[in-house]
């Protein structure tokens, strides 16, 4: 057993990603750093934003801005070395750069579930309770909450990543996918893994499932609320105030309940890693343009700040 974990942590993984559709590695190459390079020029401009213009600074954007990082984040824990394995005839990645990718990548996946949780309650208590908004959302609790998700995504990755360091990792080093993963790791292992994978089972049902329906239960409320309101544009209301947030919460939550509910197969397995490819590189890089399109908040803000840099004449 030490053998095989010794062999494993002095050397290095190979990433199989994409490499049986070689075809299409050079199309998927360009196609993900277009979206790598939306990702960061989408989300760098909401952080900017958010942090120049005084309108913004309420319990939304600040929100929205670690959400705009946690994505920053995320992407690029694993998307430059899927772009130099795509470019390259080398796979390869080193025992150190796939333990720190897991743990990363794991990390920020948790922290952005708990995160839309918050940002559900915000909408929940911007439109159910406006009267008390201001006392409810005050800037000390909203950094509490920002605080509490990201440790609680750091603090399960921490459970998750020093559980895979110590299984013995024997055989090939063919990691069958496109980054470092908990499961993909776990089937290089020459023991028994149920263990791990029944704490996976556990972990991701509290860190999916728990958030999923407290966001489906906060929209409810927020339907209810709307629905009561004897106004001709109250459905206009609800899509204004909510819309937004459940795109976001659609494009990231039925990516991984795909996941979840796909047969264990190896058809499965191929069909995982451009659902995975979806919620890595594509969700991130439209996050920004769902919030911005049709947002009359940041249009303002991007005219004041224009407005302010334009040189005066006299």
């Amino acid at each position: 057993m030490m053998k095989g974990k010794n062999a494993s942590s002095e050397g290095y993984f190979i990433l199989l990603g994409f490499s049986h559709w070689p075809h299409l590695e050079v199309v998927l190459f360009v196609l993900i750093l277009m979206f790598y390079l939306m990702t960061l020029i989408g989300n760098l401009f909401i952080i900017v934003l958010s942090y120049l213009d005084a309108h913004l600074h309420t319990p939304m954007y600040f929100f929205l801005s670690n959400l705009s990082f946690l994505d920053l984040c995320y992407t690029t824990s694993s998307i430059p070395q899927l772009l130099v394995n795509l470019w390259g005839p080398e796979k390869t990645i080193s025992y150190a750069g796939c333990m720190t990718q897991l743990y990363f990548a794991l990390a920020l996946g948790t922290t952005e579930c708990v995160l839309l949780v918050v940002m559900s309650y915000d909408r929940y208590a911007a439109v159910c309770r406006p009267l008390h908004y201001t006392v409810l959302m005050n800037p000390r609790f909203c950094h509490l909450l920002a605080v509490a998700s990201w440790v609680s995504g750091f603090t399960n990755s921490a459970l998750h990543s020093s559980f895979t360091f110590w299984v013995p990792l024997c055989g090939h080093r063919q990691v069958d996918h496109f980054f470092c993963e908990v499961p993909a790791l776990l089937r290089l292992s020459c023991v028994d893994t149920r263990a791990n994978e029944l704490t996976l089972l556990i972990t991701s049902s509290i860190f999916v499932f728990i958030p999923l329906i407290l966001i489906l239960s906060s929209y409810v409320a927020i339907a209810r609320t709307v629905l009561r309101l004897q106004s001709s544009t109250r459905l206009q209301r609800l899509f204004g105030t909510c819309g937004a947030h459940l795109m976001v919460v659609s494009l990231f939550f039925i990516p991984i309940l795909c996941i979840y509910l796909q047969p264990p197969s190896g058809s499965s397995q191929e069909q995982g890693k451009f659902i995975a490819l979806f919620y890595t590189v594509v969700t991130p890089s439209l996050n920004p343009l769902i919030y911005t399109l049709r947002n009359k908040d940041v249009r303002g803000a991007v005219r004041r700040l224009v407005g302010q840099e334009r040189p005066v004449h006299s």
